[in-house]
């Protein structure tokens, strides 16, 4: 036996060479070039050595003299090639015999015929095993297609030493021909060294078996039964079982028979296989022919051996040292297959990218066992990095059951038990194969895979930890908001409440009862005031940039619903939180109403809805507004408070009509009030004015009437008499909206109230205040004991602020407010949320400190454009004017006059426009004249795809949802699926984490669902690399976790590979990492779909063709050039 055995390959096959070394006491040598040092195998040897050669690493492994050079130095007696490389080179097998090495395998003429598979082919004629029409093999194309039309179309093209799928391509018709031969032979030069090609008729609807052979070197033949190969893609094989299922037993006896009739006309030593097609389509169904032989061991060699007890490196190497198939104990009549086994082979290739593979590092490797689980890999472990160079294969997952129903089930659980994270793998592609149910029958073809694309899509692994994990770690590097400094989770200054116990009846099942109509009456009558609560939408949007996300919103709502049940409603929808919903907090605003409803089910859901706008800032077609509003229903808002930022009841009318014909809520329709009609020089805003408007409102349907006074405007007196004068003239409820920004509105609450208000809005006292509304318990206690009376207990009250104060600190970051009230809103009219994020526009342009100039350009802003009323959008379009005029230090006197002198803002122009309709006391002249010459703004509304109409109209609320998100904010719902899918759900992230990142030495826990937890922790965070990347070491469920973050502190000034422009069409763009070889010169002239360079990968090749047509004018590349994904390729113009 020998006594020390050099393994001329890498990986898997190395590793599962070794241990059969071992257990038959040799010692063992591994090589690898320095590429691949860190691989398993070197690692598993009793010696490594490393080897080198001009060009890829790859050539390393196909260097006959370094392998030589490295089996004399180390005292090697034998060469084991296992696959792929070498394993197939009769020089190899020549020069180790020269040099009195022994090699694993057929001597180096047996190799030269075998492998040859034309001479293979005559072998098998002179053997009587039929065979498929076929060509000499060559290296010469033109002779190759003039070749072609004798064999006929379909046919193949395949290495003459070829295997693994490599340098073999399909081709269906003559024109695909060339391109395909190209391929091929750079790809077989390229994996073994042989650019010879043969062309071959192809089988209509093959299926692929094989049988093993084993041969001593004294003339003894043995088969150790079949497998079946079928389940391939791109001719490579994915699956394979053993023995074959549903195959004749009389074609299966005429397989083997076939199978040893070519080993002993050739003189067949060692293990080899030898394959067969079998057809399963037209009229040759059931006959099989000889393919090729494979004069070595097989990827797949281990299904056999499942079955049949054989370790078959073992025997080759007791066969290449002189042993006879009797002596190592193997005979035909002892070989007798038991049970099934299947394999599946991991690797980095990403089904849903075209079977891209992958590279990178390996941060998570958990691997399955138990009953019936063997897994042979070399290339996998944690923090294993998964080179370009080398095959994309991992692991190798076999599975054994006593029928093939039972291991395919012990495939499926093991396949959901592998955790594979850092490069993207194929196993949810395995699974869906084994999910189906053609599959599972065993009815097989080597165009399964072909046949159901769907395949490619099924269950993407969610990688949740990982996604989380990831935004962790990225905020833990950046500290986008800070340390964090002592904050605690809100979550502890809830009260102590039964949950458990259901919440009281309310006024959401109050409306339930008495309809919309009844429901309004019923407010109109009541003595108690009536109370909203803004503290879930308006509080946080004009005091933390609605920034609150939807998590500390429902964590709050179950002890509102149970401890303020009095309340008329919770506006907790609308508006701003929408958007900001979706851009910042990746969250999905649907999720949230949903959630909010579900914990709330007792009190009237409010929302804000900007007429046809719905929420978004431009009018949208009715069928929108319609089917949000349906939506917005079904999923929980009871109440709809509609407004317009002009005041235009005519926009706001789809939106009444909607809400009445699709829901049973109420339309409470908005008066947005401005200026202060108690002036007597007030000729616009005048008292006759809103009540004008309130007529208009109430002949369009309005249930309530709302009046929303933005910027805290409306002084005690103007309430009373505004109030009073409504209830006069109508018999609706009366809802006032206000804002504390000057610091008196609760006396304003205080006199419409006495004046009969049916209903008021105010928020928790730690969210009250300057640009919020007023306190809630200022309200309760002032009206305690008196004939308005809230009904509502002051301590429920006064118990959820500590809440809502620790909420306000964990979010002080976004505070943009006032440090307290201003009168100066009396003058500059800004809204209170605006005038919240006027200040950080105003610090971010650099104008902190002349926020004064930007209150008073604001007032003269608001004059040049006609004084519209300032609500979203309306006062967007003043803010950004003021916020021009001030950074160009502009005279407004003189922009007024000349405004074509000046750059002006896109919104200022698309209001004058008309975008956002009619000023109520019409366009200020000749200004608006000025600003539109030779300006053609468009302003219509934009008629839907019937895609989009179909996506609304659909019965599948997600559906619905999604639509209404792209139409309403396609911007934003791009970054929230951005986020969503490089980060996952993180809605059950704690906000102190969300916000701040991990802590040294403080576990975190993300519940991702009930019962499902991850905890994570921080170990410690590295230095920055050459392109300002930290590494940071996690733990992840008690496992170590590296995370690769950008620090985005460090100014990188390292070069890089230019990228493509996705948004440029001429840009042609490396599709993954490898190595790429233009094709083309600066220059030349292409069509759309010509290739204009190749790309080596894993030793696959693939062309890269034009995007469209046109002339090269620059190469992203010269020469085989390492690229990565997006790497810029060519410029086509």
């Amino acid at each position: 036996m020998f006594k020390k055995i050099l393994v001329a390959n890498r990986g898997e096959i190395a590793v599962r060479a070794f241990r059969a070394a071992f257990e038959i006491g040799a010692k063992t040598v591994a090589v690898f070039p320095y590429e691949d040092r860190n691989s398993v195998h070197r690692l598993k040897a009793d010696e490594a050595y490393e080897i080198n050669a001009e060009g890829s690493p790859v050539r390393a492994y196909l260097s006959v003299s370094e392998m030589i050079r490295i089996a004399k130095e180390s005292g090697a007696d034998a060469i084991y090639p296992g696959y792929g490389f070498l394993s197939e080179n009769p020089d190899l097998a020549r020069e180790a015999v020269r040099n009195g090495i022994a090699f694993v395998g057929p001597a180096p003429e047996i190799l030269e015929l075998a492998g040859d598979k034309v001479n293979a082919k005559a072998a098998a004629i002179r053997a009587n095993v039929p065979v498929l029409a076929s060509t000499a093999s060559s290296d010469d194309s033109k002779a190759l297609l003039n070749q072609a039309k004798e064999i006929g179309f379909p046919l193949f093209v395949k290495a003459v030493a070829g295997g693994g799928g490599r340098g073999m391509r399909k081709v269906d018709q003559e024109s695909d021909l060339p391109e395909a031969l190209s391929q091929a032979m750079s790809e077989a030069e390229s994996a073994f060294g042989d650019a010879r090609v043969f062309l071959e008729q192809a089988v209509i609807r093959p299926r692929h078996i094989e049988v093993q052979i084993l041969a001593d070197n004294h003339g003894n033949i043995i088969h150790l039964h079949e497998r079946d190969c079928s389940i391939q893609r791109r001719n490579q094989k994915v699956i394979e079982i053993a023995p074959a299922p549903l195959l004749d037993d009389k074609l299966r006896q005429q397989l083997f028979v076939d199978a040893v009739a070519f080993a002993k006309e050739i003189g067949y030593q060692n293990a080899g296989t030898v394959e067969f097609l079998i057809e399963t389509s037209g009229p040759n169904t059931g006959k099989h022919v000889f393919i090729e032989m494979n004069p070595r061991i097989q990827v797949e060699h281990t299904v056999t051996e499942e079955v049949t007890d054989v370790d078959l490196v073992q025997s080759q190497l007791r066969i290449a040292a002189g042993a006879t198939l009797q002596e190592i104990g193997l005979s035909q009549e002892n070989i007798k297959p038991h049970g099934f086994a299947l394999q599946c082979r991991i690797t980095t290739e990403d089904p849903s990218a075209g079977f891209r593979p992958d590279t990178g590092r390996i941060t998570t490797y958990r691997s399955p066992g138990g009953a019936g689980i063997r897994l042979d890999g070399g290339t996998v472990t944690t923090g294993a990095e998964v080179s370009p160079h080398f095959d994309s294969l991992l692991v190798k997952l076999i599975t054994k059951g006593r029928d093939f129903h039972s291991a395919v089930e012990r495939g499926k659980r093991a396949l959901a038990e592998f955790r594979i994270r850092g490069v993207a793998t194929n196993i949810n592609f395995l699974q869906a194969v084994l999910d189906d149910e053609t599959f599972a029958s065993g009815e097989l073809s080597t165009h399964f895979i072909d046949e159901r694309p769907e395949l490619m899509q099924a269950r993407i692994s969610q990688d949740r930890g990982t996604k989380v994990l990831q935004w962790l770690a990225e905020v833990t590097v950046n500290k986008p908001y800070g340390e964090r400094d002592g904050k605690l989770d809100p979550q502890l200054k809830l009260p102590n409440l039964d949950r458990e116990l259901a919440p009281p009846k309310g006024s959401r099942q109050l409306l339930q009862e008495l309809g919309p109509e009844g429901f309004a009456a019923w407010m109109r009558n009541q003595q108690s005031l009536l109370v909203t609560d803004t503290t879930f939408r308006d509080a946080h949007q004009s005091l933390l940039a609605t920034r609150v996300r939807g998590r500390d919103l429902v964590a709050a709502a179950p002890y509102v619903a149970r401890m303020t049940p009095q309340l008329l409603s919770v506006e907790a929808w609308g508006g701003a939180t929408y958007d900001v919903a979706l851009r910042f907090l990746g969250e999905d605003p649907w999720t949230r109403l949903a959630k909010l409803r579900q914990e709330m089910p007792n009190i009237c859901i409010q929302m804000l809805l900007r007429g046809r706008n719905t929420v978004g800032y431009t009018p949208y077609p009715v069928e929108v507004t319609e089917a949000f509003i349906k939506e917005a229903a079904e999923t929980g808002v009871d109440i709809f408070r509609i407004f317009d930022a002009l005041n235009d009841v005519d926009q706001m009318t789809p939106a009444i009509e909607a809400v009445r014909k699709h829901t049973a809520a109420i339309a409470e329709v908005g008066i947005c009030f401005t200026g202060n009609f108690l002036d007597p020089e007030e000729d616009l805003y005048t008292l006759d004015y809103y009540l004008d408007l309130a007529q208009k409102m109430v002949d369009a349907g309005a249930h309530v009437l709302a009046i929303k006074d933005m910027a805290g405007l409306l002084r005690p007196r103007a309430a009373s008499e505004l109030v009073k004068a409504l209830r006069e003239r109508f018999d609706l409820p009366v809802h006032l909206h206000t804002h504390d920004t000057a610091g008196g509105q609760l006396a304003t609450l205080l006199a419409a109230a006495e004046a009969g208000v049916d209903a008021v809005d105010v928020a928790s006292a730690p969210m009250a205040g300057t640009t919020s509304q007023p306190s809630f318990s200022s309200l309760v206690a002032a009206l305690k004991n008196t004939d308005r009376d809230t009904g509502i207990s002051l301590a429920s009250v006064t118990d959820l602020e500590p809440y809502w104060e620790s909420v306000r600190r964990v979010y002080s970051p976004f505070e943009s407010g006032l440090a307290g009230p201003t009168g100066r809103v009396y003058t500059h009219e800004i809204p209170g949320g605006q005038l919240s994020n006027l200040r950080q526009q105003a610090i971010a342009l650099g104008l902190a400190d002349r926020f004064e100039l930007v209150e008073d350009m604001y007032a003269v802003a608001n004059k040049i454009l006609g004084r519209p009323p300032k609500v979203t959008p309306s006062s967007k379009v003043v803010g950004d004017l003021a916020l021009h005029l001030v950074a160009v230090d502009a005279d407004p006197a003189d922009f007024e006059e000349n405004p074509q002198n000046y750059d002006i803002p896109d919104s200022v122009v698309g209001f004058m426009a008309g975008e956002l309709g009619d000023l109520p006391g019409g366009w200020p002249e000749p200004f608006r004249t000025k600003v539109l010459k030779g300006k053609t703004p468009k302003i219509e509304v934009t008629p839907l795809s019937s895609e989009e109409l179909a996506g609304l109209a659909s019965q599948d609320h997600n559906l619905i949802r999604s639509t209404l998100n792209r139409l309403l904010f396609p911007a934003p719902t791009k970054e929230f699926e951005r986020v969503q899918a490089a980060y996952g759900e993180l809605d059950n992230v704690e906000t102190l984490d969300y916000l701040y990142g991990l802590e040294q030495d403080h576990e975190r826990v993300v519940e991702l669902r009930k019962g499902l937890q991850l905890f994570v922790g921080l170990e410690a965070i590295g230095e920055a690399d050459a392109k300002g990347f930290r590494t940071v070491m996690a733990k992840l469920n008690g496992q170590l976790r590296p995370v690769l973050v950008k620090d985005h502190s460090i100014f990188v000034t390292v070069s890089s590979a230019e990228k493509a422009d996705a948004t440029n069409p001429g840009h042609s763009a490396s599709p993954f990492t490898g190595v790429v070889t233009p094709k083309v010169q600066v220059g030349d002239s292409v069509q759309a779909g010509d290739p204009i360079a190749t790309i080596e990968a894993m030793k696959m090749e693939a062309n890269i063709t034009a995007p469209i047509s046109g002339k090269i004018v620059r190469l992203g590349v010269t020469g085989p050039t390492p690229v990565e994904g997006g790497d810029l390729i060519a410029v086509i113009e």
